[in-house]
């Protein structure tokens, strides 16, 4: 690909790292950008870079915040007793869609994956666990990715947190083998949620 300035050409090569963005797409966007208006440019620009440096984790669930605590582990209303685990932040947005769940959440940044060199010491369960130990939690949801890597994560915090709470459930299988909750319809992951059933008896069924 030609470029008659080295200005456009950086910037197209810095568009092009994001995800799912090729040189010929980062081009069309990197023109547009000279086409508009310098102060809307500018104002893309200050949105990115407070991206990066003022959004942080949240110390309780790892969901993304602006501050200490997320908008979630913050509100009063949500049902403190059950902690939804999910892989990233966009199964946590999926969810939050449907309007349907009321309890929180625990975000792991991932899920157990040998092949990849993931194990239990690169996600955020021990964190987990430490909020099951030591909070009133009554239920722990189990909403992974029905993959290989998602069902062992599941199994290993399933192990580790049956004799501390009085359920540990899974979402129902409405969701398909293989396919992430953030591409799956709200309705669907709404009867999933609604339809959960009991960790153990879904694991030793399947496994039959």
């Amino acid at each position: 690909m030609i470029f008659y300035s080295k200005y456009l050409e950086n910037s197209v090569n810095e568009i092009a790292k994001l995800p799912g963005i090729g040189k010929r797409t980062a081009l069309r966007l990197a023109l547009h950008l000279i086409k508009e208006r310098e102060e809307d440019v500018y104002a893309l620009t200050e949105s990115i870079i407070n991206l990066k440096s003022k959004v942080f984790l949240c110390q309780k669930c790892f969901n993304l915040s602006d501050e200490e605590y997320c908008e979630i582990c913050r509100q009063i209303k949500r049902d403190w007793s059950i902690i939804c685990v999910v892989q990233d932040v966009r199964d946590l947005i999926a969810i939050e869609n449907t309007a349907q769940y009321k309890g929180l959440y625990h975000v792991l940044g991932g899920v157990i994956s040998p092949l990849d060199g993931i194990g239990p010491n690169q996600l955020t369960l021990t964190s987990l666990f430490e909020r099951v130990a030591k909070e009133n939690i009554n239920e722990v949801i189990l909403a992974l990715p029905a993959t290989v890597e998602g069902d062992t994560t599941n199994f290993y915090i399933y192990k580790n947190v049956k004799e501390k709470v009085n359920k540990v459930t899974t979402i129902a299988r409405g969701v398909g083998i293989g396919e992430e909750l953030e591409y799956t319809d709200e309705i669907t992951l709404s009867r999933s949620l609604h339809s959960r059933t009991d960790f153990e008896q879904a694991y030793m069924k399947r496994d039959k």
